[in-house]
């Protein structure tokens, strides 16, 4: 049996430190923003990074 275990806060990069965080952002991360950015008004842009839309999608999420 396995059991879930809390993740560690302190096990997640920032990502700013992501080796490929200027690579544009990937597509589930696009489908993603636009889907949390629905109903506000927030504007999404097509030139994410990858950290950039991490840190957009955190920055929704909240």
């Amino acid at each position: 049996m396995s059991e879930s275990q809390p993740q560690d806060p302190t096990l997640e990069k920032d990502p700013s430190d992501w080796v490929t965080g200027d690579e544009p952002a990937t597509g589930a991360q696009k489908s993603y923003l636009e889907t949390l950015a629905r109903g506000t008004d927030e504007d999404v842009p097509e030139d994410l990074t990858k950290a950039e839309a991490s840190q957009k999608i955190d920055d929704l999420k909240n």
